[in-house]
Order: structure tokens, then C-alpha cells, then sequence
């Protein structure tokens, strides 16, 4: 715990790119702020997190409960172990998962979380994966507003892949005028409440029910703080404060 505490003080994950990254609205002005119904069809797709890793039920898992908090109808598929160049343990990578999504489906707002798990499979290719899989996103649903939601450190000090990938997601997020949250830039799981949120037992390094609970209203309050309308922030305000 002394030493949990002592590297909060330190922040040895504010590396300098981050803090550049974290500092910098140039590219956010470009980006047309999110216009999300009250009552939205919503796509959560990404790894472990989203499937519910941890939490007592999957079903506590941060995306459902991101339904409770606004009241959209979300739609959670979410494949542990999984990324865009690394199969997962119930399903293939995300640029195959893409391909078997439901093409009649009608989201008004697709979440594309993660993933720390490509952080050991290596730079090269990564940029060409995680572009194919977000050209079939745009493909199957070319009115959908699509959203990034990085990688989530699971451990400190933060592992340079997961700074990579956090990196290479918002630039690739910034071409195309897509709004990227970064829960590593904003520092939402720090060494202070790291133990409050991560499950570092049985639960493997992923969120606890409090990790889930918190995830799921930063995540509410980020997309509500992007957004034109009240719609995607009324119930968020209305919320229990997180942890």
C-alpha cells in the first residue's frame, strides 16, 4: 500500500506524450459534438471489461450498467481476452467480431472499447487492424456515431504497449473525427484508488463491482460532455456520485 501510495505522488504513467496528448484541443475542435436520443440504440463492443470481467454477475459489468445510467437500450458484446490483432477466449479478434455483427441492427451510438490486450502483439500491423475493423464498423452502420474508448490501465507502472495503443488509437481516432476518450490521459484508474477499482485477486487485474460502477459513470459523464443535447447527461446528473 506505501508503495501504491508513493506512486501516486510519483504519476510515472504521465508520460510526456500523454501529457501532450491529454493537453492538446486542437484536434477536439474538429470533432462534431455527439447528438444522442434519450432513448438510444447503443453498441458497447470491446474486451473483458465490457463483457463483465470481475464484476459479481457479467451483468454488473461497467456496459451494462452504462444502460441503467441514461437509459438507453444498449447492446453489450463484449469477447474476454480478445483485441484487434489477438483472439479472445469466447470469440476471434475484433475485426472478425465486426464482420459477424447484426447488419440490420440500427444503433444510434456505437462504444468501441479497448483493448489492453494487444499490448504484447507488437506494433506492426496493429494500425492496419484497428483501421479495417473501424471501416466495417462504418460500413454496416453508416449512420451510427462511432466513439473510442481506450485502453484502461490495469496495473501500474502503466506497461508501454498500453501507452502505444492508447497513442495509435487517438491518432487514428483524430483522422477520421471521431471522439476519443482516454481513461489513461484522464487518469481515471490512478495508483490512489487502484485497489478500490481493481479486482488484483481472483478477479485477474480487471474492474471490481466499484470499478464497474465508476467506469460506467465516467464513461456516461464523458459521452454527455461531448454531446450537443441534455439527452445523453439527464439521468447521469441524477446519478449516485462514483466512488
Amino acid at each position: 500500500v506505501a508503495g501504491i501510495v508513493a506512486l501516486a505522488a510519483w504519476q510515472p504513467w504521465r508520460t510526456p506524450s500523454a501529457v501532450t496528448a491529454a493537453s492538446s484541443d486542437a484536434s477536439v475542435a474538429q470533432v462534431e459534438p455527439l447528438s444522442i436520443p434519450a432513448e438510444a440504440d447503443v453498441l458497447v463492443f470491446g474486451d473483458s471489461w465490457t463483457y463483465g470481467s470481475a464484476a459479481t454477475l457479467p451483468t454488473d459489468g461497467y456496459a451494462y450498467r452504462l444502460g441503467d445510467l441514461t437509459g438507453w437500450n444498449v447492446t453489450v458484446d463484449g469477447v474476454r481476452g480478445s483485441g484487434y490483432m489477438k483472439p479472445g477466449i469466447d470469440g476471434p479478434d475484433f475485426g472478425m467480431r465486426a464482420r459477424m455483427l447484426d447488419p440490420d441492427a440500427d444503433y444510434d451510438l456505437i462504444v468501441i472499447q479497448g483493448s489492453i490486450n494487444d499490448r504484447l502483439q507488437g506494433e506492426r500491423g496493429y494500425r492496419e487492424a484497428v483501421e479495417a475493423t473501424w471501416d466495417t464498423f462504418e460500413r454496416t452502420y453508416p449512420n451510427a456515431q462511432i466513439v473510442v474508448f481506450g485502453p484502461t490501465p490495469h496495473e501500474f507502472p502503466v506497461d508501454e504497449g498500453t501507452a502505444r495503443i492508447d497513442r495509435d488509437l487517438e491518432a487514428a481516432a483524430d483522422e477520421r473525427d471521431w471522439w476519443y476518450i482516454s481513461p489513461l490521459q484522464e487518469q481515471w484508474i490512478t495508483p490512489a484508488n487502484y485497489l478500490e477499482m481493481i479486482d488484483v485477486g481472483a478477479g485477474a487485474k480487471h474492474p471490481s463491482d466499484n470499478g464497474h460502477a465508476y467506469l460506467a459513470e465516467k464513461l456516461a459523464q464523458a459521452l454527455s460532455d461531448r454531446s450537443a443535447t441534455t439527452d445523453a447527461g439527464a439521468t447521469v446528473e441524477d446519478a449516485p456520485a462514483g466512488p
